[in-house]
């Protein structure tokens, strides 16, 4: 018969340990205001008394500029065009689900892509994945996928499609799939 530890008692940090512990946090990556609240919480008292400690160390944090939401969705929206070449909406959303106000989301999002041509920067998703030119009604649907998740608009990817020489009767198809609702 195998014997059971009793669990140890959970111990808490003050408002020190809180602290030592989020510059640690924040030393492996940025994270926003929220993620960082979110995983503080399960290191302090639950209750009023955790929020003020919280509260406190967010503030000191900010105060040394250790965390900056409106830098962090700067960073964010540059390499995700950059590097992973997304589109604006992909990204707008990754920023919403992060935590990040509306209003620095679009603020970031707009400073980064106002100018960006969006065709192009989906021609060089397509580039970068090694997604070739669609042969079949299928290829065509699953690049449409493909590009739609990645934050382009249908527009551009129509015209990409387009230029690609695919047969009008495979982009009506598309329309087609748009248009019918889903059965989940």
């Amino acid at each position: 018969m195998a014997f059971r530890r009793a669990p140890k008692p959970r111990t808490f940090l003050n408002e020190t340990g809180l602290y030592d512990y989020a510059v640690k946090t924040l030393g492996r990556r940025m994270r926003t205001e929220a993620e960082l609240r979110r995983l503080m919480r399960s290191r302090v008292e639950p209750g009023e008394r955790g929020e003020q400690v919280i509260a406190a160390v967010i503030a000191r944090l900010k105060e040394q500029r250790y965390l900056d939401d409106a830098s962090y969705a700067e960073t964010y929206a540059r390499l995700r065009q950059e590097n992973e070449k997304f589109g604006a909406r992909r990204v707008r959303q990754d920023l919403r689900q992060k935590g990040i106000s509306a209003n620095l989301t679009e603020q970031a999002v707009d400073a980064r892509y106002g100018a960006a041509n969006e065709e192009a920067l989906a021609r060089q998703y397509l580039s970068r994945k090694r997604i070739p030119k669609p042969e079949s009604p299928k290829d065509t649907a699953r690049v449409m996928r493909r590009l739609v998740a990645a934050g382009f608009s249908t527009g551009a990817i129509y015209k990409i499609l387009r230029q690609w020489d695919v047969p009008e009767e495979s982009l009506a198809a598309l329309d087609n799939l748009d248009a019918e609702p889903r059965e989940d």
